[in-house]
């Protein structure tokens, strides 16, 4: 009789304990999360590029990859320095589950605005409710949560990127300033477009009532801001002697991989090409969930986690059922 040979039990090491579940701690989650962050941004990285095909499932032979957003500018000298203007920018950004596009997004714009001396804070809109997604109701509760130390905002699209330095980001005290022109987004080229990223003093924002709450799933709220803006007597201006055109932005989003909420429901098809002479700042209904200031890459942020609210009577098209 031989005795049974011992088993071979794994050495974890003490590091990686604090990994395991059961510890009572937050920290080896946050850590996790900065890992997944961190791998998402290595895959991101690798998984695009100007030249050569994809490798994968579901892409052709010889097919281009997704192009790479582009690097940051160098660090921006710090805020206190006299040549920053007296205004600060309340950067809006309405946001749901786009999360590769919002770790290149953050970094990119806050080197960009702070290279250009405009004293900024970015605001993440996550809408955490069950309703399809509102764009321009998110970006009304940002309004009111940004607080009194910012006097201007931009409402932008968190899958476009400025390439070109020339830009104005610019306290907009004329009127509201649209940055990305018909002239000049790769997408959107007719004369009334205002969306993408557009520039308003909170006070012209407010003559405009804000934007309408009736816009559920995606599109058509910005044309209906900009009859709001004609409404309210003020004038949309635009870049000028912007050279680069089409390849004046970049826009990160991919189609194939994030679908737009276009569908039509009930009586929908009727009402998004009304306006809406009622609603807007003064209606919004929400509740924040949570409020979480984070770091991307040493940019700040302020993550709002937003539960809008809907009355189905008014609009039933806020839900698929």
């Amino acid at each position: 009789w031989a005795p049974p040979a011992p088993r071979a039990v794994a050495k974890v090491s003490p590091p990686l304990l604090g990994l395991l579940p059961g510890r009572g701690s937050v920290f080896p989650l946050f850590f996790l999360a900065l890992l997944l962050g961190f791998a998402s941004l290595l895959w991101l990285q690798l998984s695009c590029s100007g030249e050569g095909p994809l490798p994968g499932e579901g892409q052709s032979r010889g097919s281009p990859r997704q192009p790479c957003p582009p690097q940051p500018p160098p660090a921006p000298p710090p805020e206190d320095e006299p040549s920053w203007g007296p205004h600060r920018l309340a950067l809006l950004v309405p946001f749901r589950e786009r999360f590769e596009e919002l770790l290149a997004f953050v970094p990119y714009m806050h080197r960009f605005l702070s290279k250009k001396r405009i004293r900024h804070h970015i605001f993440i809109l996550n809408q955490v409710d069950h309703f399809r997604f509102n764009r321009a109701s998110l970006i009304n509760v940002g309004f009111l949560e940004s607080g009194n130390d910012t006097d201007y905002i931009a409402m932008h699209d968190v899958d476009l990127l400025p390439l070109n330095e020339q830009l104005d980001y610019g306290f907009p005290e004329a009127g509201p300033f649209h940055v990305a022109s018909p002239e000049l987004h790769p997408l959107y080229h007719y004369k009334t477009y205002v969306g993408g990223i557009l520039l308003l003093t909170k006070q012209h924002y407010e003559m405009c009532n804000g934007m309408s709450n009736r816009f559920w799933g995606w599109g058509r709220e910005d044309d209906e801001f900009y009859r709001r803006i004609k409404g309210a007597g003020l004038q949309v201006r635009r870049p000028s002697g912007i050279t680069t055109g089409y390849e004046t932005f970049q826009h990160l989003h991919d189609p194939a991989w994030r679908k737009r909420d276009q569908k039509r429901i009930a009586a929908q098809k009727q009402e998004q090409f009304k306006v809406d002479r009622e609603g807007g700042l003064n209606n919004v209904r929400y509740r924040i969930e949570s409020q979480t200031t984070l770091s991307v890459a040493g940019a700040p942020c302020t993550v709002l986690n937003i539960l809008l609210d809907c009355d189905t009577s008014e609009t039933p098209w806020c839900t698929f059922g």
